[in-house]
């Protein structure tokens, strides 16, 4: 076998029993050579070849063989974009081949507990790269992802309450969310100065508004509570419904009707757009950072707080006088809010 690998020598290309392969080979030249077993050095440094795949390649070619079988376009763009954003900048340049636990936990463990879904679609992605590059030949082991998650903290389980943003973040979200005007999402801005549920304001109907009083009047039928609720619309709160008037659908009284125009919108489109936009708090969250800024910053008793969110009151005469009493200064803490929102 050595003296196989003689005329390669002599041709200044440096082997040593098929093992140590030099760089300078190729396997258009080991065919012209003519060696006997040029068959096996065509696979060793076809194999050798193939491990240099790097995986922001390897991301695209599993992206294009799957895109097809996605029916959801908003998945394949997310699918890729994912990766692009979290996992390019750390390990795209690297070969598949190289790529280890390790280096996967580092990307992880930026996002890991602050963007808990964020982080596991990831994971599944890389995981989905690195077991086709394995399929393919191009790394000599699965993807390490069952003995990854032992070295990663363990994520808070999902309960029953609402992951909010907090209110000191809330200011640039809508500058970003207003950089376009679309119905849905003059549907969330208006859900956020209201502090009001997701259900409330994508049923609201034009007739629903006094604008000579500057009020919103919900039905029992929309609320949780089951009781009408009042909600003073403060001046920037008018000014998203002045905007909207634009998409206004002739015979429909909905404020912000779906796609198809004469029914609301779906409860998912106002969440979809936070998705987009790559967050993972919730709609009704924002309920929560409206509670948590009125309690640490406005200038007016928690009641007064409680009463804008329409929170159920046991006792039906102090409920009665929070709906009549407190809305003067309901006005003037819905007015602060959208002063810090907007700020």
């Amino acid at each position: 076998m050595l003296a196989d690998a003689e005329p390669l020598r002599d041709l200044g290309y440096r082997i040593s029993a098929f093992g140590d392969l030099g760089h300078r080979i190729t396997l258009e030249l080991i065919t012209e050579i003519g060696l006997p077993h040029h068959r096996l050095l065509s696979s060793k440094l076809g194999s050798k070849a193939s491990r240099n795949l790097g995986a922001t390649q390897a991301a695209r070619c599993v992206f294009d063989e799957h895109k097809a079988t996605w029916r959801n376009g908003k998945h394949q763009v997310q699918w890729l974009k994912s990766l692009e954003t979290y996992a390019f900048p750390l390990i795209g340049n690297l070969s598949v081949s190289d790529i280890d636990g390790p280096l996967i936990r580092d990307v992880l463990l930026k996002i890991w507990l602050s963007k808990p879904e964020t982080a596991r679609r990831v994971r599944q992605r890389i995981g989905a790269v690195l077991d086709w590059a394995y399929a393919e030949g191009h790394r000599s082991s699965e993807a390490p992802m069952r003995s990854l998650s032992r070295g990663l903290p363990k994520q808070p389980r999902k309960g029953r309450h609402f992951a909010a943003m907090p209110y000191a973040e809330v200011p640039n979200f809508l500058a970003k969310l207003r950089r376009r005007s679309t119905v849905s999402r003059l549907a969330l801005e208006f859900l956020i100065l209201t502090a009001c549920r997701s259900g409330e304001v994508r049923g609201a109907e034009w007739s629903e508004f006094d604008f000579s009083k500057k009020l919103w009047s919900i039905p029992a039928e929309r609320m949780k509570a089951g009781a009408m609720h009042q909600v003073p619309l403060s001046a920037e709160a008018l000014d998203v419904l002045k905007r909207v008037k634009s998409y206004k659908v002739e015979t429909c009284d909905l404020v912000f009707p779906g796609q198809k125009s004469r029914k609301p919108m779906s409860d998912m489109t106002l969440l979809a757009i936070l998705r987009k936009m790559d967050l993972d708090f919730t709609v009704h969250g924002f309920c929560s950072a409206f509670r948590d800024w009125a309690a640490e910053n406005a200038s007016y008793p928690g009641e007064v707080a409680e009463a804008a969110l329409a929170h159920t009151v046991s006792n039906k005469v102090e409920a009665a006088y929070r709906r009549t009493k407190f809305l003067g200064k309901r006005r003037g803490l819905m007015s602060e809010w959208a002063q810090h929102c907007l700020d």
